[in-house]
């Protein structure tokens, strides 16, 4: 009889017995898959394509019953076990190698209730299946600012995009969730019904459980917000930053403006002598009534000689997929990210030097605003705990092949340590590569030692250990 090699938690393999996995298969109303499955290549694949892992089993849920059958298959054989949503995370922990991995991506359902403005949201949606429900009602709740990104990850991490002045971050507006713990237990959290868990899941990331049901609260919004994108010639940088600066000390929470720097991509809109060329760009988004739209962002359209300026209505949806097609799945991405209190002159100066030397056509440095709801939830009241930063600044290295892996992680590191001195230190845990596992303290700040004590009540073996882990002092206290 033939066996399946399987990696263990302790880095140990295990022939589990064509039985075995039979059996298990049997139990499963989803579909689970080996090596040699037709979808096998596909289904492993995720979003960046420095990440390149071979799962010794994937399980396709269709349903928590089949999660729970998983964890319970993986516990009492003490399987290396990774969870994925959409694939997305910038590192990888979607996707383990030899082990056992729980693909909740065939769970996509979307259950809008229009009277009491919630959403019930199973793990695999991405944010645009979220969004083409919501929206259909006039609704939505603070997400990302990619459609293709899974609304699991992008939750459990904290989560936030365009709405987040005005509504705070994604876990400010979960009401509830269905987790599946490490014993095989379907639990809900919520503020009333295990609330340590609630807490811990609101920006601790996949560290407790998988959760296989997440409600929202919902918003009128739309169905036309007042977005678009202003273009300067990179000449003008060091104005236009400082512009930026004091522009955004006194919008309005309905508000928000992000600033991206990069090479100018082959868009419609931008003349093609600029196509390749360093441009600033500021993303400009107003959630509330159009006229008074206009009039905020009237003084950032009329600052400057910009190449060009394509604010105008929008659909909400089409706007939450506008950078969609910059962001394609299969790139090579390496990402370094600061949390910061203020905008120098100093760290203009550091960006601006660095874009000078941008590596690919691919890479951008984005600065995005934050503030309003965002900041009057207090540290300790969610797991995320970085209320008081004003923005956040990404590093997003991004090429198309292995021989550029030298050179574009060499800029994003080189920046990140020349940017340091003008951050707080803090972090925003999605945006941690599958290195930087000296950061998981600073993404928790204050939270991290509450933290480790839900972990060690809820997952003491440490199963769910695929992700930026949170170490059980069942584990270190030896």
């Amino acid at each position: 009889m033939s066996t399946y090699s399987i990696g263990r938690l302790d880095g140990s393999t295990i022939a589990l017995s064509e039985e075995d996995v039979s059996n298990f298969s049997k139990s499963l109303h989803g579909e689970l898959l080996t090596p040699n499955s037709t979808q096998y290549d596909e289904v492993r694949a995720v979003w960046n394509g420095m990440i390149d892992r071979r799962p010794g089993l994937i399980v396709r849920c269709n349903g928590a019953a089949d999660v729970i059958r998983a964890v319970n298959f993986a516990r009492n054989h003490e399987l290396h076990v990774s969870v994925r949503g959409c694939g997305h995370n910038i590192a990888g922990s979607a996707v383990c190698d030899g082990g056992l991995m729980i693909d909740l991506k065939p769970m996509h359902a979307v259950r809008i209730n229009a009277v009491k403005c919630t959403a019930r949201v199973e793990p695999g949606c991405t944010l645009a299946d979220f969004d083409h429900e919501a929206q259909a009602f006039g609704l939505a709740t603070p997400t990302g600012i990619n459609s293709t990104t899974g609304i699991a990850g992008l939750t459990l991490g904290g989560g936030f995009g365009w709405l987040s002045r005005k509504y705070g971050l994604t876990i400010d507006n979960l009401l509830s969730a269905d987790v599946v713990t490490a014993d095989g237990q379907l639990m809900q959290a919520s503020q009333d019904v295990n609330p340590n868990l609630f807490w811990a899941i609101r920006g601790g990331g996949g560290n407790f459980g998988i959760v296989t049901s997440f409600e929202f609260q919902l918003y009128p919004v739309g169905p036309e917000i007042l977005s678009g994108l202003i273009i300067h010639p990179f000449e003008d940088a060091k104005q236009v930053l400082q512009f930026y600066r004091e522009f955004t000390s006194g919008l309005p929470n309905e508000t928000a403006v992000w600033v991206i720097l990069r090479l100018a991509p082959p868009l419609p809109f931008i003349p093609a002598e600029w196509h390749g060329k360093a441009v600033v760009v500021l993303a400009a988004f107003h959630g509330g009534d159009l006229d008074e739209g206009e009039r905020i962002l009237e003084p950032l359209r009329s600052f400057g000689n910009p190449i060009a300026d394509v604010i105008g209505p929008h659909p909400y949806a089409g706007w939450q997929q506008a950078f969609d097609p910059l962001l394609t799945a299969g790139a090579r991405n390496y990402w370094k990210s600061h949390n910061l209190d203020a905008l120098s002159d100093g760290l203009f100066d550091v960006i601006i030097n660095y874009i000078n030397e941008i590596p690919s056509p691919h890479t951008e440095i984005f600065l995005g605003l934050m503030g309003g709801q965002m900041n009057r939830v207090g540290e300790e009241e969610t797991a995320y705990p970085h209320r008081s930063s004003d923005f956040l600044m990404n590093v997003h290295g991004r090429w198309e092949t292995p021989a550029e892996d030298e050179a574009g992680i060499s800029w994003a590191r080189n920046l990140f340590r020349d940017t340091a001195n003008f951050a707080t230190g803090g972090v925003y845990v999605n945006f941690l590569t599958e290195e930087e596992t000296d950061r998981v303290r600073a993404a928790y700040g204050p939270n991290y030692e509450r933290l480790v004590e839900v972990k060690t009540k809820y997952d003491p073996a440490n199963l769910f250990r695929t992700n930026q882990n949170i170490v059980p002092s069942t584990l270190t206290s030896s």
